[in-house]
């Protein structure tokens, strides 16, 4: 260990499909990041989803939560794909997913969506709509009703349960106050309270809460009127906050907006910074193992890990910085090709980052030895 380095345990899980490969480069980062500034990542792998479900019939097996207690962060690719759709539901990959947030109790998760200029021509919206956005979409992961009891199908009528405690829901909310209050300040609490119970309780906390952030500006909207907005101004948003079901579709919808959902990193965390990180986009089957994934969402969710769970700003902004300027310089994956741009595959995008990496360590030492 360096001088001033610090020592992380982080247990990576690359799942199905396109995930080894794009955890694969993420680790390469990592590593790099660790050499550079004196830290040591213990890295550990564990199995989760349809490859869990191969090897151990379980689709997040003891071991893998074994693993994941006894680090700092959790990496993971992504699960799922067309091999077990057939399974009976606890042997289906998203069930380990659903599992591991459980388990730990990963209440938030949080999602930024930015522009990013080098990719704007790939965004179905007009530039000039899509150029302003930067937001975060909060979403409540473990409760409401993707979770309650009781639930029950005949073949004549259907029952899903939607409760919410106030404890689930003062959390998340303060969560996405401390959030906006770093940011621009500003926090819209998506709800239905003009139809739901559940809602109506939202909104009351929310306003309770707000009191205690007299500098965040905060509007309650309905999310029917949310949907249309994200698509005609969504460059008014900062953070948005809102229950299980509504965040489920709103963050699918925010994340096609900016062009690159190859792009899109997340986490899934609780009060004390530990959490799994995360791409947005799925497991790709159709493009498994051909060394054609994007990598980006991978790498920048580790740059999200070391941010909120490591506390490494300089180190996160350096392998964010590295990223784009890859981008900047014309280099792209597959998913992103558009005419007149140079097409590479996993590995040669990655190398083009820790190429940078190199460089920007390069031109920092050069200024300190002008000092």
């Amino acid at each position: 260990m360096g001088v001033n380095g610090m020592e992380k345990t982080i247990t990576v899980l690359p799942g199905d499909g396109i995930g080894p490969e794009v955890t694969e480069a993420a680790v390469k980062v990592l590593q790099t990041i660790a050499k550079r500034y004196n830290h040591t990542f213990n890295l550990q792998f564990a199995l989760i989803g349809g490859a869990a479900i191969d090897a151990c019939q379980n689709p997040l097996p003891e071991e893998t939560i074994s693993l994941c207690s006894d680090s700092d962060a959790i990496l993971l690719g992504a699960v799922g794909g067309p091999k077990w759709d057939q399974n009976p539901s606890h042997l289906r990959p998203e069930k380990g997913l659903l599992a591991i947030r459980k388990h730990f109790g990963l209440y938030a998760n949080i999602r930024p969506v930015k522009a990013i200029p080098a990719l704007l021509e790939s965004s179905p919206l007009k530039k000039e709509i899509a150029e302003n956005v930067d937001m975060v979409i909060v979403r409540e992961l473990t409760g409401g009703l993707y979770f309650a009891e009781p639930r029950k199908k005949t073949n004549d009528y259907a029952l899903d349960t939607l409760v919410y405690t106030r404890n689930e829901i003062e959390r998340i909310v303060d969560t996405a106050f401390q959030l906006a209050r770093s940011r621009r300040g500003k926090l819209a609490s998506v709800d239905k309270a003009n139809v739901l119970d559940s809602s109506k309780l939202w909104r009351e906390i929310v306003e309770e809460k707000k009191q205690g952030y007299p500098d965040v500006e905060v509007e309650h909207m309905l999310v029917d009127s949310t949907a249309m907005k994200l698509i005609t101004k969504p460059g008014a948003f900062d953070v948005i906050v809102t229950e299980n079901m509504f965040g489920d579709i709103l963050s699918d919808e925010a994340s096609v907006i900016t062009g690159s959902l190859g792009m899109l990193p997340s986490a899934s965390t609780r009060g004390d910074g530990f959490g799994l990180y995360e791409p947005v986009h799925g497991s790709a089957p159709d493009i498994a193992g051909q060394n054609k994934a994007n990598p980006a969402a991978c790498i920048l969710s580790a740059a999200m890990m070391i941010r909120e769970a490591f506390q490494m700003e300089t180190e996160a902004a350096a392998i964010e910085e590295a990223v784009f300027n890859v981008l900047n310089d014309g280099y792209f994956t597959g998913d992103l090709q558009t005419n007149g741009k140079r097409v590479l595959s996993t590995s040669e995008w990655t190398d083009k980052v820790l190429d940078e990496l190199d460089s920007e360590f390069v031109s920092e030492s050069i200024m300190y030895s002008y000092v």
